[in-house]
């Protein structure tokens, strides 16, 4: 999503609360909360998968960050993020998922 591969519609909660939520989210550097809500397009349903595959296209993902130029990236609960407020997000983003599975 971050890097313009899928589009995700802008949350009515996220217009009302978004910009105050990402402030408190990258104040610190606490990681992100257990449970924390996902859009509904994000939420993986499969229940099995290849994980070396799964592995391979994260690494591919993380690589292409350092090309990413999108200084008008939409969240869809944050809204407009700057470059380095989408470099915060997505380091706890990856850290929250690592360790989620005990990475």
């Amino acid at each position: 999503m971050t890097l313009g591969k899928m589009n995700v519609k802008r949350m009515f909660l996220g217009r009302l609360f978004g910009k105050s939520a990402l402030k408190n989210v990258l104040k610190d550097d606490k990681p992100l909360g257990k449970n924390s809500p996902s859009a509904p397009e994000l939420i993986i349903k499969e229940k099995t998968g290849d994980m070396a595959f799964q592995k391979a296209e994260w690494i591919k993902g993380i690589r292409e960050y350092e090309y990413f130029d999108k200084s008008n990236f939409e969240h869809p609960f944050f809204g407009l993020m700057t470059k380095e407020q989408v470099g915060q997000f997505v380091y706890k983003h990856h850290d929250h998922h690592l360790r989620q599975f005990g990475v």
